[in-house]
């Protein structure tokens, strides 16, 4: 009895070794979890470049629409009504400076004058300077001159685009009275007004 009990520990002995082994060896062969696997960001499709904006040409206006650089017949006609309607200013003796008539003459319709030359800039006016017959022809071409500037620059006071006036001398030439009296005289110490030709 003794043996068969002892036999018996010795069995149960050995069965726990045994499951103890297996247990181990189970444990021991147990497969590792593998680390997590990192989800892979999907690759970005490469960014389809923007189509380029295409910038329309700038409008060409057509010609038709484009203002003349020079005026129409209606418009020159009306300008010379204007410069006829100025006509000639009037100075003293040896002077260039201008007098109060002479400024009434220019001012006369020179504002409209003035706002039709703006928009044609490659219209010009002739301011022509004359004198008596009295002194040395250099003297009156010096005269002359400064008589036809000082008009030019009442106009630009006036409205009158500067780059549309140009001005010249003839100084005791040209006379329109050939009396030699002062009432003669007077008529020849002018400015006269007038519209350059078109070059062709």
């Amino acid at each position: 009895m003794q043996n068969f009990r002892h036999t018996n520990i010795i069995a149960v002995a050995a069965l726990t070794v045994f499951a103890t082994a297996c247990a181990k060896k189970q444990v021991a062969k147990a497969p590792q979890t593998p680390p997590p696997v990192q989800a892979s960001t999907p690759a970005r499709p490469a960014a389809t470049p923007a189509p380029a904006r295409r910038t329309p040409p700038p409008q060409q206006t057509a010609r038709n629409n484009t203002p003349s650089s020079y005026p129409n017949a209606a418009t020159r006609a009306r300008i010379d009504e204007l410069i006829a309607r100025i006509q000639d200013a009037y100075f003293d003796y040896n002077q260039h400076n201008l007098r109060s008539d002479a400024i009434t003459t220019l001012a006369a319709d020179s504002k409209e004058l003035g706002t039709i030359l703006q928009q044609y800039p490659d219209y010009k006016l002739k301011i022509e300077g004359y004198c008596d017959e009295r002194g040395s022809a250099e003297y009156n071409i010096a005269l002359g001159d400064a008589r036809a500037k000082a008009a030019r620059d009442y106009l630009v006071n006036a409205g009158v685009p500067s780059t549309s006036l140009d001005t010249v001398s003839f100084g005791k030439e040209q006379q329109v009275c050939t009396e030699h009296d002062e009432a003669c005289w007077q008529k020849n110490r002018r400015i006269h007004i007038e519209a350059e030709k078109k070059n062709s």
